[in-house]
């Protein structure tokens, strides 16, 4: 059974994000096709968290490779999607006070109940758990299509200096 929804994705205006991908772009480092986030469409400072989407197109880089004749979202670019939100928020609101980046510092308790296709959006919602300044920062995060969820888990972040240190 589903965990719970961190935020009802059904009221919030997709049209219309708080941060659309330039904005993101000022605040994370991903480029090309590494950029999982198309915009930003809640923030909740209160509980540390956020709403965000991806919309997948037919050009995204997997398409050819992964499942050919069957087009599945690997799961594995489904996590980027969910640790890119959480990154954003993470730097854009500087909740560890350190590092250049934020990291995959790694995930637990991952699921995948639902398939997610080119032409869908993707609609992300993550929450901090815990944050212990300067070393890392605990987010549980979901992820929807069509108001079903798709995957969900929790991951950590930590912060990375440009010299490669970590932590």
């Amino acid at each position: 059974m589903p965990p719970q929804s961190l935020y009802d994705v059904t009221q919030f205006d997709f049209d219309n994000p708080m941060f659309d991908l330039d904005e993101i772009r000022k605040v994370n480092p991903q480029r090309h096709e590494m950029e999982q986030l198309t915009g930003v469409v809640h923030i909740d400072r209160d509980n540390d968290g956020l709403v965000g989407f991806k919309d997948i197109t037919h050009d995204e880089f997997w398409i050819q490779g992964h499942m050919p004749g069957f087009p599945l979202m690997p799961g594995v670019i489904l996590c980027e999607c969910a640790a890119q939100l959480a990154g954003f928020y993470a730097r854009k609101y500087d909740i560890l006070g350190a590092g250049d980046f934020l990291g995959f510092g790694g995930m637990s308790d991952v699921r995948f109940r639902g398939a997610v296709f080119p032409g869908c959006r993707l609609v992300i919602g993550a929450r901090a758990t815990r944050v212990r300044p300067k070393r890392r920062a605990e987010f549980e995060f979901q992820g929807f299509v069509n108001e079903k969820m798709v995957f969900s888990g929790n991951m950590i972040g930590v912060p990375i200096d440009r010299d490669h240190r970590i932590g």
